[in-house]
């Protein structure tokens, strides 16, 4: 029988939907960055990475072009999964600090790992409309760890806004009025996961020091928090 997420993943994987991310993604994948010349890029959608059964979600914007694009897994071989993947093993929720490629043997615990776009957009900017030709893998995401999750990570404004529709879609829940997106803030109703909000580790955060590694070790730790079972 073939799980239903393995093959959201496939799904993930071979999607042409947006001509302009297409275009991008198949054109970075061959000019490639100097530094990387001699890889073969993934240069596809990048699908989700971690246990199906996750009480911790954590949602990124996009993959990075010379990152996710290249690796084929989200926050893999880029500053900002430096940032990312050395607080969560700290907050044990990695094996290891580190993250170079799919096969360096990086296991996550208790926390998946998915983006709300699964294409790497120039500038890092996807548009509207790629967001929500992009929704539907979200939202059929989250219906699979829907039974096990109980708080979701959103690193940024972009992820905080993907995340609403979602809610609607899969848990029928939304709330009364529009709740702005800041480091730290969390959001709770019944019947759905709790959203926490987080600054992007991008460098641009990391390296002004808008977002610590102690800023980070809080958020997980409150995550870890408010999933409740031990992880």
């Amino acid at each position: 029988m073939v799980d239903a997420l393995d093959e959201l993943d496939r799904e993930i994987s071979d999607c042409r939907r947006c001509p302009r991310l297409v275009a991008w993604r198949e054109e970075v994948a061959v000019t490639k960055r100097a530094a990387f010349r001699d890889e073969e890029y993934w240069g596809r959608p990048v699908p989700g990475f971690g246990p199906h059964r996750a009480p911790i979600a954590i949602l990124g914007l996009a993959p990075a072009a010379h990152g996710g694009n290249r690796t084929g897994r989200m926050f893999t071989g880029d500053r900002s999964g430096d940032v990312l993947f050395a607080a969560m093993h700290r907050a044990g929720l990695a094996n290891q600090p580190t993250s170079t490629s799919r096969d360096d043997g990086l296991t996550l615990i208790g926390t998946r790992i998915f983006s709300a776009v699964r294409c790497a957009p120039p500038d890092n900017k996807p548009t509207p409309q790629e967001r929500d030709t992009c929704a539907p893998f979200l939202h059929r995401e989250l219906r699979e760890i829907a039974p096990d999750l109980r708080v979701v990570i959103a690193l940024g404004a972009f992820a905080w806004a993907a995340f609403w529709p979602a809610l609607r879609a899969v848990y029928g829940v939304a709330p009364a009025r529009k709740v702005p997106f800041g480091h730290g803030t969390l959001w709770q109703a019944e019947r759905a996961p709790a959203l926490l909000g987080c600054y992007h580790v991008s460098q641009q955060n990391t390296f002004t020091g808008r977002l610590t590694p102690g800023m980070l070790d809080e958020v997980l730790a409150r995550a870890k928090q408010l999933a409740g079972a031990p992880i």
